[in-house]
């Protein structure tokens, strides 16, 4: 029955390149939801040793003070910088057969799903994005819990497009 197989060596320097995708970059807006949410996280940052001084002032000589006020604003400029940086690696792409989401700061990650692969596509909208008229895209294959791409801040009506799309090629599949 197989008399035709065949199992030809593949050129790998022939196929096609991810790299070479010209990746969407996230919403400019978007940037303004990173840094109201690390606004909030470095508030309660300040905020909590603060607050626990008041209930437990023996804890807290000047030296904690002085080593916390060191470390807090340097914590904060460090994360401030790479969530900028983060941002603007951060994009991602719908091909014919595929969607591709990148991100990181030091190494660069390039997620590849082919839609189908795709069980189901979900929108989210947070608090402050629904502020700026921005989504998430949540997009999740066969056998997790969790959604295998999470591409944030994209336009609402954009969001629900490509939503659409990835619903049409889920159907093609079925």
């Amino acid at each position: 029955m197989q008399e035709n197989f065949t199992n030809e060596t593949i050129d790998t320097r022939q196929l096609p390149k991810f790299e070479e995708v010209t990746f969407t970059n996230l919403h400019p807006k978007y940037i303004w939801v990173v840094l109201i949410n690390l606004a909030l996280f470095i508030g309660i940052l300040i905020l909590v040793p603060i607050l626990f001084s008041m209930f437990k002032p023996e804890l807290f000589s000047g030296r904690v003070w002085l080593i916390l006020g060191v470390v807090i604003p340097i914590f904060s400029v460090l994360l401030v910088a790479f969530s900028i940086i983060g941002f603007k690696k951060k994009g991602f792409a719908f091909r014919e057969h595929d969607v591709l989401f990148r991100y990181g700061i030091i190494a660069t990650n390039t997620i590849v799903i082919p839609y189908n692969r795709v069980q189901h596509v979900a929108l989210h909208e947070g608090l402050i994005s629904r502020y700026f008229g921005l989504n998430k895209i949540e997009i999740f294959t066969a056998g997790g819990s969790s959604s295998d791409i999470e591409i944030p801040g994209i336009e609402k009506e954009q969001a629900e497009n490509i939503k659409q799309l990835l619903m049409g090629k889920i159907q093609k599949q079925l």
